[in-house]
């Protein structure tokens, strides 16, 4: 159930994202499935979460050897925090589609939408600290789409990238403190890892360990000095802003902390850093929301200082600050979506978010102003709304900070200050926006927004009323869940009861509405708050070190890669030589010798090899036929490999071979057949030294590899191929068995360098300055040869790759050898004979050869194995005999998917290069 939970808004965004062609509305339906099932599946669990007090649990190994595993874990906590996700995440949908312009894709916003929530859902269930982690770095890489979304305006491309880089720095820092506090445990279940809370924080490396997490949760909930990356990701539509700033992105900082609390909190170490930068937040984030006059900015330093408000509470880490903290939470998330879904109307409707150009809303958009005001009380903590009572328990354990006098009075003092602040900046959006001024002097005419635009935005405020009023009945089952979610047994007795009597928290609480207000209306009166406002510092900081690293960027690129591909790749193959015998730079390199002596047909390959160098050499300006003898080099190196018995290695370098050749050849229709010009002695003498170096290195370290003992790993892999991976041939077992996943991040890598070709070629067609020779005169050879070929290339390939587990083939041989006569038709007729004919977008086999891999990989987990484990039985079939049929062949099914697409891909851009009128 748990996985069944995570994974229906991953293969909902995959759905949405391929139905490009389906209408609008049918779009955002397939996009509200996710939400509303994923809360029809919590609600199935909630009995148990609550009623129960237990906690649900799914485990599946991934990566036993490092301690990954794909366990998910659903207790109060999760439980709480995936409804957030979820119960928003539908408003939002239902809000984002009457929100978006018909110009805006539906399907890239929706798919982008829904494979964030996935990942904010796999991070609050996730039972494991790596799990975690990637889960982590996945709604850094999601909300970089999302806030980029509209990648055509500056403003947003600066916005993701300052959000991906800070949070993705953040998440590698969380990363290496997972791997910390694993190491002091012994195991990164969260099961265990809760339970050790003792042994963690008396380690000697707790305090990295925390500080690297804390590092982590900081960046990502926005808190000083990190804060300023949240106002620039405004730039992002409405809908996003609203969901990443209320309830997911930005609170999963601050779930973070909640989740570690008992493995972590309790020492001095996390009480003075946690509640110094809450507090510092606090008061900076409020301090600016104020001079903002932006909408969403004034409500994106709200949500700072609300933040840290909740970071603050985490850190002093009573049990009663974690429930305050929690229950802040909640609350937060109503009133902020709310918020920001009336700033998206008054946007959609008047043209502007400007506070200098709004006037009386309350007259043209009523109904859509009360929502606003309620929501904007609610903010600023007014009584009988839902904020007021989490501020007031914030008051109170402010004042009953223990045996840290300077705290105490530090943290009231910030408490007042902050809610002074709130109220300020609540007051100036509600009587700036809503309520002075005159409707008819505004630039466009506002007018009510559609009712299902309104509809979630009634909803959260009808939640603000209900827990305003009546806490106990409607919030205190979801807190209490959320509260042994963290504190286990150690929950205390609070009260959520809106009337305490007349005490000091509600003197504070006065005294922050009536001094916010005044504060307000003085520096309306008294300071040019139409005319400046307050810009963070960190914004500044971080270009400055950008254009650090871009200057020393630069000075590396003149220095190594000035345009000169020769120098480039001398540079690269000097890198690796270095790499190379690094290892053995201390070391002794072992014995060299004790081989077996070159057989005669060893030497007459040696021989062939020395004369086609010297061919080459010989043919360095003729650049056509320096190639071809390039490819014969190819081709004896191939029977290198069949003299030493490896007849896969064979098989796929004779296949690279004519592949390469065919599309380099392809590619040397754009150059003269000749050099230009002589290169110098200098550099040839350059080159040669070079090539000379990585000729002998390469030598040696083959030669140093074959002479070695035979009792190595290869031996354990002959052994453990047939019985465990179900095949004879070994090269292909360990591909798609033993280290299939591997060979998932090659075939990736793979498929991510086809697609650069088509980006680059593309590229090159589209820009009119970039003036290149025609597609290729066919060659002399008759066509038919080609079209015959493919026949019978289609039937090799399926031969090859159905034969692959037992005897030389597979997946990637196949898919090159499906690949070489459509390369043949392209360099014999050109584009006009096989476009019409194929009809394929090269993009789709790498995009569905990737998913079934990884699917492949995935469906082992159903039947309890790591991921990525195969079976393989043997069917007795007439006439045929025994026929192997292994999961791993869906795998390879994947591989060859990539290989042909990633193939076609390339040599079908170099044909659509544009064309030019002129001679070369």
């Amino acid at each position: 159930m748990l996985e069944l939970l995570l994974a229906l808004p991953f293969l909902l965004s995959l759905v949405v994202a391929l139905a490009h062609k389906a209408s609008r509305r049918t779009i955002a339906w397939l996009s509200g499935l996710a939400p509303l099932g994923g809360l029809l599946l919590l609600a199935i669990l909630t009995p148990t979460v609550l009623d129960e007090g237990g906690t649900l649990r799914a485990f599946h190994d991934w990566m036993p050897q490092i301690g990954l595993a794909f366990s998910l874990r659903l207790d109060g906590l999760a439980w709480m925090f995936a409804g957030l996700v979820l119960g928003i995440g539908g408003l939002i949908v239902l809000y984002a589609h009457y929100y978006l312009d018909p110009k805006d894709s539906a399907p890239r916003f929706f798919s982008f939408l829904l494979l964030f929530m996935g990942a904010m859902l796999g991070m609050v269930l996730a039972s494991n600290l790596l799990l975690l982690a990637i889960f982590w770095e996945l709604t850094s890489i999601s909300s970089f789409l999302l806030i980029g979304y509209w990648f055509h305006r500056s403003d947003a491309r600066e916005g993701a990238q300052m959000a991906l880089t800070l949070t993705g720095a953040g998440g590698l820092a969380l990363l290496a403190g997972m791997i910390l506090i694993g190491r002091i445990v012994g195991s990164y279940e969260l099961d265990v890892v809760l339970a050790s809370g003792e042994m963690i924080r008396a380690h000697a490396l707790y305090p990295w360990a925390c500080g690297l997490v804390l590092l982590g949760a900081f960046t990502k909930s926005a808190q000083f000095p990190f804060h300023f990356w949240l106002p620039h990701a405004m730039a992002a539509p409405t809908p996003v802003s609203a969901y990443l700033h209320s309830a997911t992105m930005v609170k999963a900082g601050v779930f973070l902390l909640a989740r570690m609390h008992p493995a972590l909190a309790g020492s001095e170490f996390w009480f003075y850093t946690v509640t110094c930068v809450g507090a510092a937040t606090l008061l900076v984030g409020a301090w600016h929301a104020i001079f903002q006059h932006d909408l969403k900015g004034l409500l994106a330093y709200s949500t700072i200082s609300h933040l840290g408000l909740i970071t603050l509470l985490f850190g002093l880490s009573t049990p009663l600050a974690v429930v305050a903290g929690l229950f802040h939470i909640l609350n937060h998330a109503a009133f902020k979506a709310s918020l920001f879904m009336a700033a998206g109307i008054i946007d959609h409707e008047c043209h502007t978010r400007d506070i200098r150009k709004l006037h009386g809303l309350i007259r043209v958009m009523p109904y859509t102003a009360i929502l606003a005001l309620i929501a904007s009380m609610a903010m600023a903590g007014i009584p009988l709304l839902n904020g007021f009572l989490s501020k007031e328990m914030f008051f109170a354990l402010a004042l009953d900070i223990e045996q840290h006098d300077f705290m105490r009075i530090g943290v009231s003092v910030a408490a007042l200050l902050a809610g002074l602040f709130g109220v300020a900046y609540s007051v100036r959006f509600v009587h700036d926006a809503l309520l002075s001024g005159n409707p008819e002097d505004m630039a466009h005419q506002p007018h009510s927004p559609p009712t299902f635009m309104r509809i979630p935005v009634e909803a959260l405020v009808v939640i603000c009323l209900l827990v305003g009023i009546a806490p106990a009945i409607t919030i205190g089952p979801v807190l209490h869940a959320a509260a042994v979610g963290v504190l286990g047994d150690r929950v205390p007795e609070y009260s959520l009861s809106i009337w305490h009597g007349f005490n000091l928290p509600l003197l504070m609480s006065l005294i922050g509405v009536i001094g916010g207000i005044a504060l307000y209306f003085g520096l309306r009166r008294f300071t040019h708050l139409y005319a400046d406002v307050k810009s963070s510092l960190g914004r500044r900081v971080f270009h400055w070190k950008l254009d650090g690293v871009q200057r020393i960027a630069d000075w590396v690129v003149d220095r190594f890669d000035n345009g000169s591909l020769q120098r480039f790749l001398g540079w690269s193959v000097l890198a690796a030589l270095v790499m190379g015998f690094a290892p053995f730079w201390h070391g002794e390199m072992g014995r060299l010798g004790g081989g077996q002596p070159l057989p005669p047909a060893g030497w007459l390959l040696w021989g062939m090899l020395l004369a086609s160098v010297v061919a080459v050499l010989k043919l360095r300006r003729q650049r056509l036929q320096a190639f071809i003898t390039v490819g014969a080099i190819g081709l004896l190196v191939s029977l290198g490999f069949v003299l030493l018995s490896a007849p896969d290695l064979a098989l796929t370098q004779l296949l690279v071979e004519v592949v390469t050749v065919m599309l380099v050849l392809l590619a040397m229709n754009y150059l003269p057949l000749e050099s230009p010009v002589e290169e110098p002695l200098r550099r040839r003498f350059r080159d040669a030294l070079i090539a000379l170096l990585a000729g002998i290195g390469v030598t040696v370290f083959v030669y140093y590899i074959l002479t070695q003992p035979h009792a190595t790993v290869a031996g354990e892999m002959l052994l453990r191929s047939k019985p465990e991976g179900g095949g004879t041939n070994v090269v292909n077992v360990i591909l798609v068995d033993f280290r299939g996943f591997d060979t998932l991040g090659e075939i990736v890598v793979f498929g991510v360098a086809g697609l650069v070709c088509h980006a680059l070629l593309r590229k090159a067609r589209l820009i009119p300055d970039i003036v290149v020779p025609g597609a290729p005169d066919p060659l002399p050879i008759p066509n038919v040869v080609g079209r015959v070929l493919l026949p019978l290339a289609i039937l090799v390939s399926v031969y090859l790759f159905l034969r692959g587990h037992n005897l030389p083939g597979g997946g990637f041989i196949a898919g090159l050898v499906l690949s070489v006569p459509l390369l043949l038709q392209y360099v014999l007729s050109g584009m006009q004979y096989v476009e019409p004919r194929i009809g394929l977008d090269y993009r789709g086999p790498i995009g569905w050869g990737v998913l079934i891999a990884t699917f492949t990989g995935l469906a082992s987990w159903a039947f309890g194995y790591p991921f990525m484990t195969s079976h393989t039985r043997y069917v007795d079939i007439p006439l045929l005999g025994e026929v192997p049929f292994a999961s791993a062949m869906f795998f390879d099914i994947g591989v060859y998917l990539v290989v042909f697409g990633a193939c076609m891909l390339a040599i079908a851009m170099l044909g659509h290069v544009r064309e030019r009128k002129e001679a070369f």
